[in-house]
């Protein structure tokens, strides 16, 4: 060969090449393909042989694009596909190393998370970023793409999550996962980080909505006395609030009297799940339990806690003795906000009543208490069962009426 260094790149010349000088002030020695303008071949001293991309920008700018050790698996054939690939980016007037260092800059994903997320998610309002979303970034998703640069994470990976939270979780929670991941990647894209959402257009689990346990009217009666005779009577005034206004959790137990208006019947909901406030309609029951309550004009709080500086927080073992003493089987203080809705609803309330006496964002919330609105539709199809009654009894008395005639006629 003329010149060493300049050679049409085969494996097998490649692989003859010898370590480089370890007495040479270069680090590394390198040869040029003849046959792929701008392919490299960078051979250490310590013998180790890696192709790389030198090429010239419009702009003039000269750079240099690793591209991959040369092995068994990665030959001349991959390295010149790979060299190929980037003389087309550079002739449209791209820079084929550009993209490897966005990405080379591109924070993992537990970075972008822990620094960037869950900050903006907690700071706009998200109530269940502080709790339940960083609950499964850590046991979670943390572990499994915790290391990756967000570029590195494919739909694939996504999908295999999915799939895999359902082997072991239910449907829902594995949905759960997948909405999380997505709002995730979702703001990377809007923050033009990456270029697309890897979980968009991942299909959902069917879930199967359950029956939920609900108290009648006659239960909730014996409740309600098993909580009068308990020695906590703060609680158990929360806990009957709960269930006479369909409030969640810890919209009752942070109830404030500056928010409640007895003589209007109103109270003032300033921190909803939906993020706005809402107002709360006081029935009777409700307004003359809130007349009752000691802590009205001492203390800030409706329900005050032992010492009068915090709210009260917990009532989940009043609960279990009061539905104990009710004899009633286990139901979770959110099972209160059901039976509210199903009260409602037997009592004749709509759904689109019911949505905003529970403070739904969206009607497709309330739904799942269509089965319960069973009233008008009863109605409804009671009075189709009428009219054709009606028309089959009208059809006989004619059918009665003919049949008398032409006895009639033979007769004559």
């Amino acid at each position: 060969m003329k010149d060493k260094k300049k050679f049409p790149f085969t494996n097998r010349a490649i692989a003859a090449l010898p370590a480089h000088d370890p007495d040479s002030p270069s680090k590394s020695a390198e040869y040029s393909d003849t046959a792929m303008p701008g392919l490299r071949l960078a051979v250490g001293k310590n013998g180790v042989k890696r192709f790389g991309m030198r090429y010239t920008l419009l702009s003039g700018r000269s750079r240099y694009a690793p591209i991959g050790q040369f092995s068994t698996a990665f030959g001349v054939a991959e390295a010149r596909a790979e060299a190929a690939e980037m003389r087309a980016i550079i002739d449209r007037g791209g820079d084929p190393q550009e993209a490897r260092d966005r990405v080379k800059a591109m924070p993992s994903f537990s970075e972008f998370v822990r620094q960037q997320y869950l900050p903006f998610a907690i700071q706009s309002g998200k109530r269940s970023a502080k709790k339940d979303d960083e609950s499964k970034f850590r046991l979670h998703l943390e572990p499994k793409f915790g290391h990756l640069r967000l570029a590195e994470i494919t739909t694939r990976d996504v999908q295999l999550h999915h799939a895999s939270m359902r082997e072991s979780h239910s449907p829902g929670t594995a949905n759960r996962h997948l909405a999380l991941l997505s709002a995730t990647f979702r703001k990377a894209v809007e923050w033009d980080i990456i270029d697309k959402n890897p979980a968009a257009g991942i299909k959902q689990y069917r879930e199967v909505v359950k029956a939920m346990p609900c108290l009648d009217a006659s239960q909730l009666v014996r409740l309600f006395a098993a909580f009068d005779a308990d020695k906590n009577q703060t609680a158990a005034s929360a806990l009957k609030l709960l269930a006479l206004c369909g409030v969640r959790r810890e919209e009752g137990l942070q109830a404030e009297w500056q928010h409640v208006n007895l003589e209007t019947g109103l109270w003032w909901l300033p921190k909803t799940k939906a993020g706005v406030g809402r107002y709360v309609m006081l029935n009777e029951a409700a307004v003359e339990l809130l007349t009752n309550q000691p802590s009205r004009g001492v203390s800030m709080w409706v329900f005050p806690g032992r010492f009068g500086d915090k709210p009260i927080c917990n009532v989940r073992k009043l609960m279990e003795r009061g539905l104990k003493a009710a004899g009633l089987e286990h139901i979770r203080l959110h099972d209160l906000r059901h039976g509210f809705a199903s009260l409602a609803i037997n009592a004749g309330a709509s759904l689109y009543e019911v949505q905003h006496l529970l403070g739904h964002a969206s009607p497709q919330v309330t739904q799942r208490y269509a089965h319960m609105a069973d009233t008008g539709q009863r109605r409804a199809s009671q009075a189709v069962a009428d009219v054709v009654g009606a028309a089959m009894q009208a059809a006989a008395k004619a059918e009665e009426v003919q049949l008398e005639d032409d006895t009639e006629i033979a007769a004559d």
